[in-house]
């Protein structure tokens, strides 16, 4: 059957082609959709012209367009058919068989009535056909092609324990599977397909089965969108809509912009644009875009952006060189090269998080906070996840920052009821390793705790580059930290030598107690009615000022950031000349002193 229908699967996008080739093969009839399926879909006919269609009309008309019967269920509409003629076909028999059941009955919207009869319609039909061709009245058994649609999937088989599933949950269930794996259903025609935006909306039971074919509909490629966007720029395009695009933009470009947009999405930018009576202009476009990966995403990603390069970074000297030569490599298109990921350590207040978000801005690409995604509902943290990477994958090229990534991204060998850690662990670790975003996805582990990240994550083919920031050793890092503070804050001074600021300061003294310092002094410069903050407000500053005091902690955080390194020249003299050994050997002392498991 391939081989017969291989021009058509041509035309066809990876997913669709996939499907097809998987319902040509017979090694299946239940099938998962799940992804990007809320969205317009993009068909292309013989002669290259592009529709776009939602995903029932799509299924049913371009995958399915032939079949005998085509029926759709779900729980706010019921049992319904793609044509009149079907529906009516099919209360004629069901009537005939249940004479007393009222015609409401067999187009129910409650699953246990609806798959009953269901069923009975698809048995008989298929038991007519063979009768038919067991007393001669055909030539050739050819099957009744039949195919069920089952949309908002997860609200029929929800993913939860069997046992906290109710009685009509159950049903659905146990039908579904044993659908997959009936005989009289495999042997002929029968195909359930379930549609669901999340896989992990889905019962496990339905996707961790054999019987089971999954499917994903990836976000929309550049060249999908231009079409899309070359649609709605006609005025006979069918819509109450007209794309208006400033001067400065063109089609291609704003196909180019909108990364990690659907179809829907750019519809929405498109309308709103329109309604406003306004043209789409660049920084239009960027605003709208955050705005809707934001939202889609639940707040699970947050837009990093600062108007800071690296060259606003004092000190970090090695780091800086790094993720320069990274700039180089993906500007001249050398992803090969790059890592997949980065992990950057170092006690609190070194400015980890602000370095990575300075690095973004020179490479030009989007940067986005990873939130923590973990939920108390089991399937939630999973779905959540899902949601995520999906849209990560659609936004490429793109930075993720994980502050915290200790906290956010847990550890395996994390004890749970569901197992679900273990799950959320290999989802992760598989993006975090996929090579095929080498270069387009640049994942960033911030911690001030490397030890307790999963060993998985931090090895070669994930966090490939360990980096580490520590607190200013000399008195010229020193001032150049108060220096560059000063410029982003706006302080301004008079009378003030920093190089004689700092050896005032009998503390070892992170970025963030500098900020602190340099905060403190202009509040007291505004309660004298100044606008210049000077030397003796600083130096009363210091004098007052009492960091807060970790010692244990930051000196922890200081050892394992060492041990971390992948080279000598970014740690500090005094851990440098400390053998591997004598570093271990503190690290566990430390964790003793502050009752950690070791």
């Amino acid at each position: 059957m391939i081989k017969e229908n291989q021009e058509y699967i041509e035309l066809l996008p990876n997913w669709a082609a996939e499907f097809s080739k998987k319902y040509c093969s017979k090694t299946a009839n239940l099938y998962c959709i799940h992804g990007n399926v809320r969205d317009f879909l993009p068909h292309r006919a013989y002669h290259g012209v592009f529709s776009f269609v939602k995903i029932t009309d799509y299924i049913s008309e371009v995958i399915f367009g032939n079949r005998d019967v085509i029926a759709f269920f779900d729980y706010s509409c019921g049992i319904t058919f793609s044509l009149s003629d079907m529906t009516i076909e099919y209360l004629s028999v069901m009537h005939k068989k249940y004479p007393d059941v009222v015609p409401q009955d067999f187009l129910s919207r409650d699953p246990t009535k609806a798959f009953f009869y269901l069923e009975k319609y698809f048995t008989h039909i298929i038991n007519q056909n063979n009768e038919r061709y067991y007393k001669g009245e055909i030539e050739e058994k050819t099957p009744i092609r039949m195919v069920l649609i089952i949309d908002y999937a997860e609200t029929v088989v929800p993913n939860d324990d069997i046992n906290n599933l109710n009685d009509v949950d159950r049903y659905s269930l146990v039908t579904l599977n044993r659908w997959a794996s009936e005989p009289l259903f495999t042997r002929e025609d029968v195909s359930i397909v379930m549609i669901a935006e999340n896989l992990s909306d889905i019962n496990k039971r339905i996707t961790s089965s054999p019987y089971t074919i999954k499917i994903d509909i990836p976000f929309p490629d550049e060249n999908t969108r231009f079409h899309f966007l070359k649609y709605l720029a006609k005025e006979d395009n069918q819509e109450d809509i007209l794309l208006n695009l400033d001067r400065s933009l063109t089609l291609a470009k704003m196909a180019n912009l909108t990364a990690g947009l659907n179809l829907s999405h750019l519809y929405q930018t498109v309308a709103q644009a329109y309604q406003e009576d306004m043209p789409i202009t660049r920084d239009y476009l960027v605003k709208r875009k955050q705005e809707i990966i934001e939202a889609e995403a639940s707040s699970l990603l947050e837009f990093v952006n600062t108007d800071y390069g690296l060259d606003f970074i004092s000190g970090y000297d090695f780091v800086k060189n790094r993720f320069k030569q990274a700039v180089k490599a993906l500007s001249g298109q050398m992803y090969e090269a790059m890592p997949m990921g980065y992990l950057i350590a170092g006690p609190i207040g070194t400015g980890k998080s602000f370095l990575v978000s300075a690095f973004a801005s020179e490479i030009g690409i989007p940067m986005v906070r990873l939130c923590n995604f973990r939920s108390q509902w089991q399937g939630t943290t999973e779905a959540n996840l899902e949601r995520v990477i999906n849209i990560l994958k659609a936004m490429s090229p793109v930075a993720i920052m994980i502050d915290e990534a200790d906290a956010v991204l847990g550890n395996r060998q994390t004890k749970d009821v569901n197992g679900t850690s273990g799950r959320v662990f290999a989802q992760i670790a598989s993006f975090m390793g996929d090579t095929r975003y080498r270069g387009k996805i640049i994942w960033f582990l911030i911690t001030s705790r490397p030890d307790l990240l999963p060993v998985d994550l931090k090895r070669q083919g994930r966090a490939e580059e360990h980096l580490a920031l520590f607190y200013p050793e000399t008195i010229e890092e020193k001032a150049n930290i108060f220096e560059t503070i000063q410029k982003k804050l706006h302080i301004k001074t008079t009378g003030v030598i920093f190089k004689d600021i700092v050896k005032k300061i009998t503390f070892e003294a992170s970025g963030a107690d500098i900020e602190s310092i340099l905060v403190r002094a202009k509040m007291n410069a505004i309660l004298c009615h100044r606008a210049m903050v000077t030397k003796e407000d600083l130096l009363k500053t210091i004098q007052d000022f009492i960091p807060p005091s970790y010692p244990y902690e930051i000196e922890l955080q200081n050892l394992v950031a060492s041990i971390e390194c992948t080279s000598k020249e970014m740690v500090p003299k005094k851990y440098r000349e400390m053998s591997r050994q004598k570093l271990l050997a503190d690290i566990m002392e430390i964790k003793q002193i502050l009752g950690e498991k070791l």
